[in-house]
């Protein structure tokens, strides 16, 4: 009966056929069998001579004439094996044998053959180690064969194990890929018709009336077809599309490699999903010596599994160790495999099993699960039903919070289940609803009825697919580079329109690789059936695999690039390719097309399906721009992103990312958001979208994710921080680590001093003539300054790390489980340190990895002491290069090298600071933490029998990794740390599903440079489905130069947290505040007065000279302080290697300059805060105005007018007299006014030339106001008792009115749009509810700019609106004449001042009581101040009518 179709595929696809010639070679190598099966019939062994007469025979030629190699002799052997074994196999004689005895005698035919000593390029490629005639007979007994049995051996190579199942009385059925062992079979199997299918995939290319009951195979360990590279998971992908095909209660028998162990970390987990379908019921490893015959002593593995679902999938049989010999694995095979009994017949076709893939296999527990929806009627996969709604406010009053609770805001699906941990959002995004969808995805039911997918996930599908139903507005052409857009006309026929796309901003942790396969199943069922999947890393292939099958699908579908060699084509009908940016950057290179050529050649130029460009920020810096440094290249990595883009114009884009961008400059990936060249946004190129959001700051940043959100582009929500807490670890020095410190900063100040001397005496440098040689002299400070960084970063954590470890081990008595986040790990080092000691001595290593040897490293490797010689360019400018010698060395420059090696003694012997990873690892042992950092080795301490501590080598795995992940959530190992090799993808929180449900106590001990990579790391203890949230724990030191590394982790978390949640404080998650970042404007304001301070001596303890000398800063030129001064980022680099107290004495003068430019900031209504809540009696949109609709969502900017009443709320008079006793306070009244205050002590104020101005402040009833001391004592406060005071208080009380209405001009909805339009001095953004309940976010502007909006005459304009407007600074009065009033800064002190005035009515305007001063030589008119003030302006605003309201600010 003829089992296989012979030379059809599956729907009609051709298989690879013979060639004549290798149908002509098979029959040779057959007959040369024939020749040599008389030498087996013998009965004893023959020698190469004997074989090489046989095939000669045969081929009619020697090997030498290349009529034939050794590997066909080999493969004759074999062959020959198989014909004695069908011609005595069956006989009486044979059968009646015992096993053992059968086993002996089929051990003494092998040991006939030569053995295999030569290899062809074909047998390594493919890795072609047939199985031994022993070997195959132990694997067939341990199928337990019966008559009847339908055999399928995927890989059958020469039959080997065919011929038992043949001699069983099976019905055989053989595949095999080799064109010339697949003819082979063809002559010796010719009952049994042979496929010649990639056995990786056997199950989805053999024809479905194939229906296996036991498998035999022996695949390959890890040589996949068509791809160069070897890949380890080989053979269990292979097992796993074989199992696919065996029928239900079927056997399947392979021989892998030995380290396919189910005990092994790597294949555990592995092993366990495979019995959710199947039973793994015996495993054992066989000695290497087995394949000795064949050339190899690779040890081997026989497992045997039975397709029934494992009763406990997780309770898997032990394995039998290693068989010395086949006696012994036939042993335990008789002892412990069961008799199988002889198939039913079948009744229905076999169901799939999910493929494996690494270090995974993957199945599903039902048979509901197992369908394959894509294929399913469209009846299971209906349009998902919903109806829209107008969005409501939810009830009740805002909270002063930053995050609200998420929930569907424009659309109710009714049949949806909620998100299983509850979600937020920002404050502002709360406040902004998408549009009313009308998009209807396709998805299974049962997703929506078992929650496989949430109400949230449901929603991103929606909108992703209302996204890319249309098109971005214009028109463009693409050059053939894909490099180029440029904007064409509607009618040109090379014009392609870009499909609009949407991007996914989740946190980490809320289930964006589930919402990302919803969109692809969503595709894929209306037809769309390819998609590629673009990530960060390999590693998370499996992540992708893990959620596309949580829907119910192939896990293979999601098939990575790397199988497929650069140049050649995609083989695949349809599915998900996964790839890496790293390897879509890969260029084309000998003739072979670049990675996107290949791409899009696969997808076709008029594609329509799904890319997903997961991890999005990968693709950070697309477009290059201007950097601290100069102008940035593009990163090659966002240019490839940008090219796959822009050469399928049609596809359906979604970008995905917690972490968007750092930068706005960053977006430039995000091309198919319609942010630039279109007509959302009235930016008409990318760098016009730069310059403006940059111009408007972070609070324009903020704005650009909540217009997203409102036009249906962007959704952006986070795990809920309910139950997070947050609590500063701080670690005050000792005053030895004091001491080491200031150890370490002077000898930095040394290696400073040294540097310069070393480059002069080499010749970089001249004391005369200057930089001789300015790469070499930038490479040599670079290299320093590099160096120095990244030492008092390792050192200060480091010396943190105590105190860590002494909170981690009371969080262990307490029962919880410690989480600590580094970056550092010091691997590079420490693998140096290692290669400079012999392997022998690896066992007892005495070698100190600590931070000192960062800087040893770099005097050693980097210090500059190649000499260099003076030379004049071609131009004739002095100037130097390198001296090499005769045979090319560089000759070194021996004082350079003598300073270099006086440097190292001093530093080897200054203390050695261990690193944080180490003493967290030795002080609590490898058993107890699980290091998930990537490193490959690392030195632990070893106990000895006579419990001395020695320090070893361990080598670690590949997989460890994996493994310590696995320690960690079994409860193992309660301590974990990790790097950012761990921080992507890793989940560590208290998962219901794991062991280890502990609270996680998460320490951030070094947080590194990039901000998005340590927000990344927090969501790795707060994560969906989590029994309890984690306890963040940073750790600090009181070393102020520590703000450095914080200083520049603020300031980036402040853009993130607006671009990607609409609001700046999100970015920090609580860790950072504003105050953390000394990198703003206002930092570099107070940074230049406190150079000015240090240049006028006015720094006390710390000299001009004492600064330049520490830091080698130089301050002042020829002509006084230099017009370019180092900049922040320079001072606090070179404040880390300044002592303690120098530190604490700069620092505290910065930060007394830093806050009195805030606090000036704010007394002016400039400094922005973010998202700032308004709170009153009541607010009443009194009126509503839309002065700007979207065409294409018909979203809206409003001007909103609104009143609001605030309860007026002094300060009572038990309070007043209260600040005088609790606070020092002394009680005043106004000689003059009658009022009455409580003086106070207030801030000084440092001035522009470093002078100190003390100032009081004055407590009244509703305000507090500061004057300088000076002021007040000229002025008419006088002291009082308390009774006079309080006769006055009470009096001031009793005139106050209850509530007090003002008017508000709020500008909501869209911004940016008309983002040119609002007004540019402020940018502060409020919120405020409504008494009607309505929310409102938006801008807050002048009464001036509203009136210039909506066309208001200025002489509607009441004259008092007018005065309050000009006294605030919002806005600028222009007069007739050419005159204009507006608010300026004089004497410390707020003046109104009149501009543009002619000089012969000079006197005409004093008259009106105008005051004259003459400032810098220049006369200045000024309107007074107070009560008489208002009646000045009244008399000037009529002799010289408003004829225009210019808005200066906006609050």
């Amino acid at each position: 009966m003829q089992l296989l179709p012979s030379r059809a595929a599956p729907g009609g696809a051709a298989l690879p056929v013979s060639t004549p010639a290798a149908a002509l070679g098979a029959a040779r190598l057959l007959a040369a069998a024939k020749a040599i099966l008389p030498l087996l019939e013998a009965g004893r062994p023959f020698d190469t001579a004997a074989l090489r007469a046989a095939m000669t025979g045969a081929f009619g030629a020697s090997d030498a004439e290349g009529a034939w190699d050794w590997k066909a002799a080999y493969d004759a052997c074999e062959v020959a094996q198989i014909l004695l074994l069908r011609r005595y196999g069956v006989t009486p004689a044979v059968r009646k044998l015992t096993p053992i005895a059968q086993l002996a005698m089929w051990q003494r035919l092998a040991s006939r053959i030569p053995t295999h000593t030569r290899r062809s390029l074909e047998s390594q490629s493919m890795q072609q180690y047939s199985t031994p005639l022993p070997l195959a007979f132990v694997a067939a007994h341990a199928a337990s064969i019966q008559p009847g049995d339908a055999v399928l051996e995927p890989s059958a190579g020469t039959g080997m194990l065919a011929i038992h199942a043949e001699l069983a009385g099976a019905r055989i059925a053989l595949n095999e890929l080799a064109e010339a062992r697949a003819d082979l079979l063809d002559l010796l199997f010719a009952k049994g018709a042979v496929t010649r299918h990639d056995a990786a995939s056997i199950d989805d290319r053999l024809d479905p009336g194939v229906r296996p009951t036991v498998i035999l195979m022996n695949p390959p360990f890890s040589a996949v077809a068509k791809v160069e590279r070897t890949m380890r998971d080989t053979a269990l992908r292979h097992i796993a599309s074989a199992l696919a095909r065996l029928e239900d209660e079927g056997r399947l028998v392979a021989i892998v490699g030995a380290n396919y162990s189910p005990d092994a970390p790597a294949w555990h987990d592995a092993f366990v999903r495979l019995q959710a379908q199947a039973t793994l019921i015996f495993s054992a490893a066989i000695d290497g010596k087995v394949y000795a015959k064949h050339g190899t002593t690779t040890s081997t593995r026989l497992i045997v599994i039975d397709k029934r679902p494992a009763a406990d999938p997780s309770a898997i049989a032990p394995s039998h160790g290693e068989a010395a010999d086949l006696a012994t694995l036939l042993h335990w095979v008789r002892s412990a495999v069961p008799t199988r009994t002889a198939p039913q017949p079948p009744t229905a076709p076999a169901r799939p099993v999910t493929a494996l893939t690494s270090p995974e296999l993957s199945g599903r527990p039902t048979v509901a699960a197992r369908q394959n929806i894509l294929s399913a009627s469209p009846a299971l996969a209906p349009e998902l039903a919903y109806e829209t709604c107008d969005w409501q406010s939810p009830e009740g009053q805002l909270a002063e919070t930053i995050y609200e609770p998420y929930a569907l805001q424009s659309l109710v699906i009714p049949s949806s289940k909620p998100h299983p941990t509850a979600l937020v959002q920002s404050a502002a995004m709360a406040s902004v609803a998408p549009p009313q969808p009308s998009y209807r995805p396709n998805l299974p039911e049962r997703l929506i009825d078992d929650g496989i997918l949430s109400d949230a996930q449901l929603e991103a599908i929606i909108y992703a697919g209302e996204a890319h139903a249309g098109h971005l507005s214009g028109a463009w052409t693409v050059d053939e580079t894909w490099d180029m857009v440029t904007a064409a006309s509607d009618d040109n026929d090379n014009a392609v329109r870009f499909r609009r796309g949407w991007f996914l901003g989740d946190g980490t942790g809320a289930g964006k690789g589930r919402q990302v396969a919803g969109i692809i199943l969503d595709n894929m069922l209306k037809g769309r059936k390819r998609a590629v999947w673009l990530s960060i890393s390999d590693r998370l292939l499996e992540d992708a695999q893990r959620d596309w099958s949580a829907l119910g699908q192939e896990r293979l579908l999601v098939t990575p690039l790397s199988r497929y060699r650069q140049g050649s084509p995609i083989k695949l009908a349809e599915g998900i390719l996964f790839t890496t940016y790293a390897t879509l950057r890969s260029q084309g290179r000998e003739g072979k097309a670049s990675r996107v050529d290949q791409i899009v050649e696969w997808l076709g130029a008029d594609f329509d399906g799904v890319i997903i460009f997961d991890e999005a920020h990968a693709m950070a810096n697309a477009a290059g721009g201007k950097g601290d440094r100069g102008e940035q290249k593009p990163s090659q990595q966002g240019r490839a992103g940008l090219r796959l883009q822009h050469a399928l114009p049609d596809a359906r884009i979604v970008y995905v990312s917690a972490t968007g961008a750092t930068t706005v400059q960053n977006l430039a990936y995000a091309q198919r958001l319609g942010l630039w060249g279109g007509s959302d946004f009235p930016f008409a190129t990318r760098s016009e979208f730069v310059a403006a959001i940059e111009d408007g700051g972070v609070a324009a940043m903020e704005v650009l994710a909540r217009d997203l959100k409102a036009l249906g582009l962007y959704a952006a929500r986070s795990l809920s921080f309910d139950g997070v807490e947050y609590e500063l670890l701080e670690h005050a020095l000792t005053q030895e680590q004091r001491r080491i410190y200031d150890s370490y900063a002077g000898a930095f100040q040394v290696i400073h001093n040294n540097l310069d001397a070393a480059m002069e005496a080499a010749g970089v440098t001249s004391s005369l003539h200057g930089t001789l040689n300015a790469q070499a002299k930038s490479a040599a400070r670079s290299a320093f300054e590099s160096t120095k960084q990244r030492f008092f970063n390792h050192l200060i954590t480091a010396m943190q790390t105590p105190a860590t470890i002494a909170s981690i081990g009371k969080d262990l008595e307490a029962g919880h489980a410690a989480v600590v986040q580094i970056v550092s790990t010091g691997e590079a080092l420490q693998e140096r340190r290692l290669a400079e000691i012999p392997t022998e001595e690896w066992g007892d290593v005495s070698v100190d990895i600590t931070p000192r040897e960062y800087v040893l490293d770099y005097l050693a490797h980097s210090f500059p002491v190649q000499l260099y010689e003076p030379c004049t360019d071609s131009e004739g400018n002095l100037s130097s290069r390198p001296v090499f010698d005769g045979e090319g060395n560089p000759v070194v420059n021996r004082e350079a090298a003598r300073h270099r090696d006086a440097l190292i003694e001093k530093l080897a012997a200054l203390p050695p600071v261990p690193g944080a990873l180490d003493q967290i690892v030795q002080h609590f042992g490898a058993d107890a933490v699980a290091e998930v950092t990537g490193r490959s080795r690392r030195i632990i301490p070893v106990g000895g029998d006579d419990g001395a501590v020695r320090f070893a080598v361990q080598n670690r795995p590949g997989s460890a990794n994996l493994g310590e992940t696995h320690a960690f959530m079994d409860d193992e190992k309660r301590i974990l740390i990790f790097s950012e090799a761990g921080g992507t993808g890793r989940s560590y929180h208290a998962d219901l599903e794991v062991k280890n449900q502990r609270r996680r106590i998460h320490y951030l001990l070094e947080p590194g440079w990039k901000a998005d990579t340590a927000i990344q790391g927090f969501g790795r203890t707060n994560r969906t489905n989590q029994k309890q949230p984690p306890l963040f724990r940073p750790v600090s030191t009181d070393v102020k130069a520590q703000k450095r590394f914080i200083s520049t982790i603020a300031r980036r978390l402040d853009t993130l947290g607006a671009i990607t949640r609409g609001q700046r404080q999100t970015g920090g998650q609580n860790m950072f505040r504003p105050q953390d970042n000394l990198e703003s404007f206002y930092a570099r304001d107070a940074l230049r007065q406190l150079y000015q301070l240090l240049a006028d001596g006015k720094v006390e303890d710390c000299s001009l000279l004492t600064f330049e000398a520490a830091t080698g800063l130089s301050l002042l030129d020829d002509g006084g302080l230099k017009d370019e001064l180092p900049p922040i980022t320079t001072f606090l680099n070179r404040m880390l290697a300044l002592t303690i107290d120098l530190q604490n004495i700069l620092f505290e003068t910065f930060e007394g300059l830093l806050a009195t430019r805030i606090e000036g900031a704010i007394a002016a209504g400039t400094y922005e805060m973010g998202l700032e809540t308004l709170r009153a009696e009541s607010f009443t949109v009194t009126a509503r105005e839309t002065i700007y609709a979207h065409p294409g969502t018909g979203a809206v900017t409003q001007l909103l007018t609104i009143e609001r009443k605030d309860r007026v709320a002094p300060l009572s008079i038990e309070d007043a007299l209260g600040i005088v006793s609790g606070w020092g306070g002394e009680l005043v009244v106004n000689a003059r006014s009658g009022r009455a205050a409580v003086k106070v002590r207030a801030r000084s104020l440092v001035d522009d030339d470093g002078r100190v101005h003390r100032r009081v402040g004055l407590q009244r009833p509703l305000e507090k106001m500061k004057m300088l001391a000076e002021d007040f004592e000229h002025s008419h406060w006088r002291p009082v008792d308390a009774g006079t005071f309080g006769a006055a208080w009470s009096a001031e009380l009793a005139e106050l009115p209850e509530f007090e209405l003002s008017t508000l001009h709020i500008v909501a909805g869209l911004l940016l749009p008309i983002w040119k339009r609002l007004p540019k001095e402020s940018t502060r953004v409020y919120r405020l509810q409504t008494i009607a309940g309505e929310r409102v976010i938006g801008r807050k502007v002048s009464q001036g700019w509203a009136a210039s909006v909506t066309g208001e005459a200025p002489a509607k304009l009441p004259v008092a609106d007018a005065w309050r407007m000009v006294q605030t600074g919002e806005v600028i009065l222009a007069l007739a004449e050419g005159q204009s009033l507006r608010r300026v800064r004089a004497m410390n002190d707020w003046r109104v001042e009149l501009v543009g005035f002619n000089d012969l009515g000079v006197e005409r305007l004093k008259a009106m009581g105008l005051i004259s001063e003459i400032v810098s030589w220049k006369l200045k008119l000024y309107v007074p101040a107070g009560a008489a003030g208002a009646d000045v302006f009244t008399a000037l605003v009529d002799r010289f009518p408003i004829v225009r309201v210019q808005d200066r600010k906006a609050a």
